[in-house]
């Protein structure tokens, strides 16, 4: 199955975000873009890609310790900016420090668990909110979401979530997001 470790922000936290993205939909150019369905938002911690059935149990123990080894931490969605002219995203602010140590601990845990997992590169924590096939001029959109500053939430739990890719075919489906495992961060755990 195809995994991710990731934190999940809630409701009322996409719900301000989701205001900010009706405003980006309705920018020149908008339609071209392939917008994440707000089931979508997530900040990826650590991407697994397709790990074996068995290898599961000793993955989500592995994360319960990572998380229990973390305390909670408050952030709030801030900003945005785009990588090249391919993916466009919405920042994070708060405890960036802490959630950069939750990914390497997620990163770490599939390691120990047998997934591999390439080479280690730094954590930089976004949320995609829209991607291009070719290179797009993401600068007007960027420009609104730096604007934006959205309330801050305590982040409670690491989440394990399989996602499906679309099969159909069918232009503007989303990948399904189910969430395998909560974990929750600190002593709670």
């Amino acid at each position: 199955m195809r995994l991710f470790a990731a934190v999940l922000p809630p409701e009322d936290v996409t719900s301000e975000l989701g205001s900010v993205v009706e405003e980006l939909r309705g920018l020149p150019g908008a339609e071209a873009l392939r917008w994440t369905g707000r089931p979508g938002w997530h900040f990826t911690l650590a991407f697994y890609g397709e790990v074996d059935e068995d290898v599961v149990p000793d993955l989500s123990e592995r994360l319960a310790r990572a998380a229990h080894r973390t305390d909670p931490f408050d952030l709030a969605l801030r900003g945005g900016g785009h990588f090249g002219g391919r993916a466009l995203w919405a920042g994070v602010s708060g405890d960036v420090a802490v959630l950069r140590l939750l990914a390497d601990r997620a990163e770490a845990a599939a390691r120990k668990a047998g997934v591999p997992m390439g080479e280690h590169r730094r954590y930089r924590p976004h949320l995609t909110v829209a991607r291009s096939r070719a290179n797009a001029d993401f600068e007007a959109y960027v420009t609104v979401l730096e604007a934006f500053a959205g309330r801050a939430w305590t982040v409670g739990e690491l989440c394990l979530v399989r996602s499906d890719l679309p099969k159909s075919g069918v232009p503007g489906e989303q990948p399904r997001y189910e969430v395998v495992a909560r974990r929750p961060l600190g002593s709670a755990g």
